[in-house]
This record gives structure tokens, C-alpha cells and sequence, in this order.
């Protein structure tokens, strides 16, 4: 009977999460770039969000030294009984070089056990890449938090500190307030088909951020807001 009811429940976990996955991965081409565009809209307003937020001064006065953002404008809760939650998210990479800000690239993030540590249904998601080899791991088509990368809840509040070595940082709000959010095991994946939507051609994160061949005027305002907030470290 054990055996019976853990193969359901496996059986149930699979199909939940296909589901889960599936509703993020709607192609992209039939709404031509509008929808790309709102995202990359919606990500400078939750940048905004975590740069105006009084709990958030340690990401403000860290910003500086990041390789990389993942901004997720709304992870939301599946309604499984298992939890599933997931979103779409965009990546802007700084140049080592010159500290300019890439194109951004499409992002789905999907897990069982995103763990918001207050009531709510939703969370704006602010990561912070911090080493150069969790840069390379999103150039990927698609890989898993944890393991050999290390992501962990960020230190926030005046004065805060981390005694956390992490390649990742993960910030989350909900309705402008702090939330806890453990990314810990959840699944990211690149999102080819609106990459191509907006930019017009197939492209791979390697082509976005490495070889800067493609570019839309759409994203400036999110690089410049995220460019002008990292420029120095911020009191």
C-alpha cells in the first residue's frame, strides 16, 4: 500500500509540475514582442520597487558589485496542494570591461518549494548574481539552484550582514514588504522563443551577452535605471 500510494504521489508531482511549466511556456510568437516588452517594462518597475524599499539598503549598497541581475517581477503560486510556483523573469548581465549592462534575456524560474514565509500569493524576486561562474551556468539552456551553485535568502535591514558566502542572493517583496523566499532546488530555464520574439532572430543568452549581436531600443530605460543605481555604492 506504501509503494502504491508514493508511486501516486510521485505520479502527481510530475503531471503538477508539467502543468506548471507549460502555463509559462505559451509561445511567445503569436503576440508579437508586446508581451516581451511588459515584462521588460514590469522588471524596471520591480527594480524600482526593491531600490525604493527601506528593508532592501543592503542591496542598494551592494549593487555595485554584482555580475548579473535576474529580476522576476511576480512569482506566483500554482495552486497545487504541493505549492508549485514559478514566473518569467528577465537576466541583464554588467560588462566586466566597461560596467555597461547587457540586453536583457528571458528567463522561466518553476519549483515545488518556493517556501514564501508570510501569507502571500505573490512576491516580486530581486536575485543578485554575484560570482562569474553563476553567470555561466545561465547561459545554459537549463539548470537547477543548488548543488555546486549556491543560492541563499539575502541579509536585509539596516546594518545587515551575511556570513554567507553565495554565487546567488535572493531578495523578495510581496505588497512592498519583505518575504522570505528559498530558491533552494527550483528549476531555471531559458525562454528561446521570446528571446527570439524580441529580438527578432534566434539567439542564444551567449549571443545576448557575450557576443552583444543583437540589441532592442525597448529595454534602455530598464539598463539605464539598473546602470545608474550600480554605479556607485549607494549611502
Amino acid at each position: 500500500m506504501r509503494n502504491v500510494r508514493h508511486r501516486f504521489v510521485t505520479f502527481f508531482l510530475v503531471v503538477a509540475m508539467n502543468a506548471l511549466i507549460i502555463g509559462f511556456t505559451v509561445p511567445a510568437t503569436a503576440a508579437g514582442t508586446s508581451a516581451q516588452q511588459g515584462l521588460v517594462d514590469a522588471a524596471r518597475v520591480t527594480f524600482n520597487d526593491f531600490m525604493r524599499a527601506e528593508s532592501m539598503s543592503w542591496v542598494r549598497n551592494h549593487l555595485h558589485e554584482v555580475k548579473a541581475l535576474l529580476i522576476i517581477p511576480s512569482l506566483l503560486r500554482g495552486g497545487f496542494i504541493i505549492g508549485g510556483s514559478g514566473g518569467r523573469g528577465v537576466l541583464v548581465v554588467k560588462d566586466s570591461a566597461t560596467g555597461q549592462w547587457s540586453q536583457p534575456a528571458f528567463y522561466t524560474i518553476g519549483s515545488f518549494n518556493f517556501g514564501l514565509l508570510i501569507g502571500g500569493e505573490a512576491a516580486e524576486v530581486l536575485m543578485l548574481v554575484r560570482t562569474q561562474a553563476a553567470v555561466d551556468k545561465l547561459l545554459a539552456s537549463s539548470f537547477k539552484f543548488g548543488g555546486d551553485l549556491a543560492i541563499t535568502v539575502g541579509p536585509v535591514g539596516g546594518g545587515a550582514k551575511s556570513n554567507v558566502k553565495a554565487d546567488i542572493y535572493s531578495f523578495a517583496l510581496s505588497k512592498g514588504l519583505y518575504v522570505g523566499v528559498s530558491m533552494e532546488g527550483s528549476v531555471v530555464t531559458t525562454r528561446d522563443d521570446w528571446n527570439t520574439a524580441y529580438y527578432g532572430r534566434a539567439v542564444t543568452p551567449a549571443d545576448i551577452f557575450i557576443l552583444n549581436s543583437v540589441s532592442n531600443p525597448g529595454s534602455a530605460e530598464l539598463r539605464e535605471t539598473v546602470a545608474q543605481a550600480a554605479v556607485v555604492k549607494q549611502k
